[in-house]
C-alpha cells in the first residue's frame, strides 16, 4: 500500500494509461478522482474501482477549459480534504503534420489539450502543495517530447513545452517538498490514435522510418507501474526529469 491515505487527481483515466494508473493508485491505497472527458467512460472504471474496494470519485473534464480544470481540482478538495498527487495524463494526437501543413486550429487544439490544461492544473495544485509542504506532479509526455520524429510538428512541439514545464517545476519548487517528473512513453496500445483525422501522409512517411525501429507496442499498465514509482516515497530524490518508458526504442538514436 505505497499510496496509503493520499488523494490522487487522474486525467483521461477513462481508458488507456490514465485508467490503469487510476486503477493501480487505488489498489495502493489512495482515494482517487478520476478526470476525462468521456463521461460513461471514467463513471464505470470509478465503479470498478469501488467495487474492488477501492475510493474513488469521477468527474467530466474537458482539460482545454480552465473551470473544468479547476472544478477538478475543487472536487479532490470537497471529497477528500486535500491533494497530494496531481497526474496530468490526458492528451490528444495531432495527424502528423509536418509545418507547411499545419492549420491555427489544429495548433491551438493540441497546445490547448496537451499544455495549457497541464499548466493549468499544475497551476492551481501548486498552493495546496506549497501550504502542505510537499505534493507530486507527474505528466504523460512523450518520446516525441524530445525526439522530432515520432509525431507532427503540432504534438512534438506540445509535449516538448510539458517537458519545460516539468524541468522548470521540479527546479523551481524542489526545496519546498514539491517533486514534478514526467514519463516519456514510447509506442503503448491506447486509444489515442482516435484522435487522429486525416492522417498526413508525408508526415506518416518520415515519422514511420523512426517507428520501424520500434521493438515492440508497451501496455497501458506498464506506464502506470511508471507512475506508482514517481508518485511514491521510492522516488523521493527523482525530480525535474523524464523516464522514458519505450522498451528501448530511443535507445538506437
Amino acid at each position: 500500500m505505497r499510496l496509503e491515505g493520499k488523494v490522487a487527481v487522474v486525467t483521461g483515466a477513462a481508458s488507456g494509461m490514465g485508467k490503469e494508473i487510476a486503477e493501480l493508485y487505488a489498489k495502493e491505497g489512495a482515494k482517487v478522482v478520476l478526470a476525462d472527458l468521456n463521461r460513461d467512460g471514467v463513471e464505470s472504471v470509478s465503479e470498478a474501482i469501488t467495487k474492488n474496494g477501492g475510493t474513488a470519485t469521477a468527474v467530466k473534464v474537458n482539460v482545454a477549459e480552465l473551470a473544468d480544470v479547476e472544478n477538478m481540482i475543487d472536487t479532490a478538495i470537497k471529497q477528500y480534504g486535500t491533494l497530494d498527487i496531481l497526474v496530468n495524463n490526458a492528451g490528444i494526437m495531432d495527424s502528423f503534420e509536418p509545418i507547411g501543413d499545419i492549420s491555427d486550429e489544429k495548433w491551438d487544439l493540441l497546445f490547448d489539450v496537451n499544455t495549457k490544461g497541464v499548466m493549468r492544473a499544475m497551476r492551481k495544485a501548486i498552493p495546496i502543495f506549497l501550504e502542505k509542504g510537499r505534493g507530486v506532479i507527474i505528466n504523460t509526455a512523450s518520446t516525441g517530447g524530445f525526439s522530432g520524429a515520432h509525431a507532427g510538428v503540432a504534438y512534438g512541439a506540445s509535449k516538448h513545452a510539458v517537458i519545460g514545464m516539468t524541468k522548470n517545476t521540479g527546479y523551481m519548487y524542489a526545496k519546498e517538498g514539491i517533486r514534478c517528473n514526467a514519463i516519456a512513453p514510447g509506442a503503448v496500445e491506447t486509444n489515442i490514435g482516435s484522435s487522429m483525422k486525416g492522417v498526413n501522409e508525408f508526415g506518416m512517411g518520415r515519422a514511420g522510418l523512426a517507428h520501424a525501429v520500434s521493438p515492440r507496442t508497451g501496455q497501458p499498465e506498464e506506464i502506470a507501474q511508471a507512475a506508482l514509482f514517481l508518485a511514491s516515497d521510492e522516488s523521493s530524490f527523482v525530480n525535474g526529469t523524464v523516464l522514458t518508458v519505450d522498451g528501448g526504442w530511443t535507445a538506437a538514436f
